[in-house]
């Protein structure tokens, strides 16, 4: 069991595959994107599943979130989720993309076992998404949401960031258009995460303000702490449901009392928080040899020591040094 002194037990584990990314968001990274790790530093896809093995057998994990970067550029993702498909117990297995290459790998995806995927996508304007991205790659991504919906990756969720002066005005249009295409919406406030350190709380699209630009379309009615569990996203039914919308709060309605998440970066580093300043070196302890049991010992001591909350409230707040892309969503 991964549990900490708050009382908090971990049954969420998030596999980040790459640091590497096709897209270059302007809240994640620069445009000439970033320092890459060397490919000896990642983990290995033999090192990935046993630490999700150990993961699963011996610390009580249930379920799995493969990310990045883009995991889709993982070039051995479908023989992992495969991999771990087979493990006992086996845990349920999701993937966040960015969705550009979902078309020709969900079908694949699906029969290797993986359960659903989170696809990002911000706009529904290609002018936009190309100003966010810095890519023309917005149809890509439609393409990608289908196949997904098509080949049984269900539910499938669609993570939207909103940007003051660029898509802060489809929240709407945004619902709408998931509404219609069968995918459940999830908005998420941008979160201090940009490797140009340029976030500023200030400046940011709160949930409460996209909560009223919903209400101007649509009737929302909560769902209700007791459905909410330990999932991040508060959510509403739309106009009486079943169909519904959710917001992640992260910064002006943390949720930090109620997290079960482990977080295991590319370069095979422990994190028990998005914005952790510290992290515990798993890889060593891998290619040194240890039993499974050593590293089993090792993960529990780092989430034993896991913070109360990420203090984003507190005015003494530092930005964690690695970006978004490197840690994993």
């Amino acid at each position: 069991m991964l549990i900490d002194t708050y009382g908090r037990v971990a049954t969420d584990l998030r596999v980040s595959l790459t640091d590497r990314c096709n897209l270059r968001c302007t809240y994640c990274m620069p445009e000439e994107g970033l320092q890459w790790l060397a490919k000896p530093d990642l983990l290995t896809d033999d090192e990935i599943v046993r630490l999700i093995d150990i993961a699963v057998t011996s610390l009580g994990i249930e379920e799995v979130r493969f990310t990045g970067g883009e995991p889709l550029l993982r070039p051995g993702l479908v023989g992992i989720v495969e991999r771990v498909a087979a493990l006992a117990p086996r845990p349920q297995m999701s993937l966040t993309t960015n969705g550009i290459g979902l078309k020709r790998t969900a079908k694949a995806l699906k029969a290797a076992g993986l359960d659903r995927v989170n696809v990002s996508l911000d706009t529904l304007r290609p002018d936009v998404f190309k100003t966010l991205t810095r890519r023309d790659r917005h149809q890509d991504v439609l393409d990608g949401l289908r196949a997904a919906r098509d080949a049984g990756l269900t539910p499938v969720k669609v993570n939207s960031v909103l940007m003051p002066g660029l898509n802060d005005d489809e929240a709407p249009d945004l619902l709408s258009w998931a509404l219609e295409h069968e995918y459940e919406l999830r908005f998420i406030e941008q979160m201090p995460l940009d490797a140009q350190h340029g976030w500023k709380r200030d400046g940011m699209v709160t949930a409460g303000d996209i909560l009223a630009s919903l209400r101007t379309r649509f009737e929302l009615t909560p769902e209700g702490a007791g459905e909410r569990g330990s999932a991040p996203a508060e959510r509403w039914l739309v106009d009486g449901g079943p169909q519904r919308v959710g917001v992640i709060a992260s910064v002006t309605r943390p949720f930090c009392a109620a997290c079960d998440r482990t977080r295991l970066t590319a370069d095979g580093q422990i994190r028990t928080c998005l914005f952790a300043q510290e992290e515990t070196d798993l890889r060593a302890a891998l290619r040194s040899d240890a039993p499974d049991e050593e590293i089993a010992r090792i993960w529990r001591l780092a989430m034993w020591g896991k913070k109360a909350g990420a203090g984003l409230d507190d005015p003494t707040f530092v930005q964690p040094d690695r970006p978004m892309s490197a840690i994993g969503g």
